[in-house]
């Protein structure tokens, strides 16, 4: 099962950061397009691998649907207006809309990351998604590390909007198709490791012990909730 996420995964990059960079520079190097085509064209193949992955998704998420929604409109204004710095604003527009998103989801207590998340942590496996499922229901602290999984890559997107903003209107539109890429990647990259500790970690040990222990693993959150009714219930019939 790894190799198969693994080959996902570089596919996603190709697609979405490689092909869109690399095919700007193509365009307007090579064939001498303006900056605001040859930006137009370069986002076609993320915005149809979009599409494409919403018509083969068997889950409900808002993800894909939202952000192919904003680059649709994005694409439109850009071209409407004829401003390659609003075209690179519209992929930092995008971001920040996830990032709210996100951000939102956890304040309703429906994380959205969760729908990219499970499979990872499950794998697969029917012991592991009957853990997910007795930890869901009856671990608070599942919960949290839940949320804060969420929350992390929420913060992460909408602090990427602001950097990427700062640069589009203060450097060159050649230097921030690249640069904005680079944001991008160092983000992701933090996001991922943060948000791995404060809650896809947790969440994989939880999950590990089977889920009989509901609250047993102490994930950061100080206290371990299941030795605390342990003691209670031992004092009681002692």
């Amino acid at each position: 099962m790894t190799k198969p996420r693994k080959s996902r995964t570089f596919v996603s990059l190709l697609l979405d950061v490689a092909v869109p960079v690399g095919s700007y520079y193509l365009l307007k190097g090579g064939f001498g397009l303006s900056a605001v085509a040859a930006l137009g064209w370069s986002s076609v193949v993320p915005v149809l691998r979009t599409g494409w992955g919403m018509l083969g998704q068997r889950d409900v998420n808002a993800l894909p649907p939202l952000i192919l929604l904003a680059n649709l409109a994005g694409l439109l204004l850009s071209f409407g207006t004829g401003d390659a710095r609003l075209m690179l604003v519209k992929d930092s527009a995008v971001t920040s809309l996830v990032g709210f998103a996100l951000l939102g989801s956890v304040v309703l207590g429906r994380p959205m990351m969760t729908a990219t998340l499970r499979p990872w942590l499950i794998k697969g496996d029917a012991g592991r998604e009957a853990a997910w499922e007795r930890l869901r229901r009856g671990s608070p602290a599942f919960r949290r590390a839940e949320l804060r999984f969420s929350a992390v890559w929420g913060v992460a997107f909408v602090g990427e909007c602001g950097l990427r903003i700062v640069g589009v209107y203060t450097l060159s539109v050649d230097t921030m198709v690249w640069l904005g890429t680079v944001v991008m990647i160092v983000t992701m990259v933090v996001a991922f490791v943060v948000s791995g500790a404060l809650g896809a970690v947790p969440m994989a040990r939880m999950i590990g012990t089977g889920g009989d222990g509901v609250d047993s693993v102490d994930h950061g959150d100080g206290v371990l909730e299941a030795e605390q009714n342990s003691s209670l219930t031992g004092s009681t019939h002692g």
